[in-house]
């Protein structure tokens, strides 16, 4: 019963959250509005997407978005101290290319959109077959080191939370 009326809890969660950031009031109208929102987008969408994300470690999940979080505010910092103190001859942005070990679709969006929510770096393409990602870096004068650094960051961890 409770499967038919929410298909996909934790977008059902999310939703929530999402519509108290938004409206920034705790009130009862907020709650009832943020529930009904959460309740029928999902069912309305489910018929799009059939299967559910295989997520083996929802606090795994909650970790990795706290880290995520971190490094935005960090990549900040970094990103204003290269635009604003370093000379413009002196940046090396690269294209680097990240081989992907991820299979599940859900993962390798949610890597693709850590890339680019990071400041710094783009998620600009993924290659036909899926095996890759092409991310853009404002400094990079490493690119094997960018790629090391993704990899060992995020995609282990998105690895073992969704494979």
């Amino acid at each position: 019963m409770l499967r038919r009326l929410f298909p996909h809890p934790y977008l059902t969660l999310t939703l929530i959250i999402l519509w108290f950031l938004l409206v920034n009031q705790w009130k009862l109208g907020s709650l009832v509005m943020a529930t009904f929102l959460a309740t029928v987008i999902p069912l309305i969408t489910s018929g799009w997407w059939p299967d559910r994300p295989a997520v083996r470690r929802p606090f795994g999940l909650a970790a990795y978005s706290l880290l995520v979080l971190w490094d935005v505010i960090v990549a900040n910092f970094q990103v204003a101290r290269i635009v604003l103190f370093m000379p413009r001859d002196k940046i090396q942005s690269n294209w680097v290319t990240i081989p992907l070990e991820l299979t599940s679709p859900e993962a390798i969006t949610l890597l693709a959109g850590t890339i680019t929510m990071t400041p710094g770096t783009l998620t600009a393409d993924m290659s036909a077959c899926g095996r890759a990602l092409l991310v853009h870096s404002l400094h990079a004068p490493d690119p094997g080191a960018v790629r090391d650094d993704i990899k060992s960051r995020y995609e282990t961890r998105l690895k073992r939370i969704f494979e």
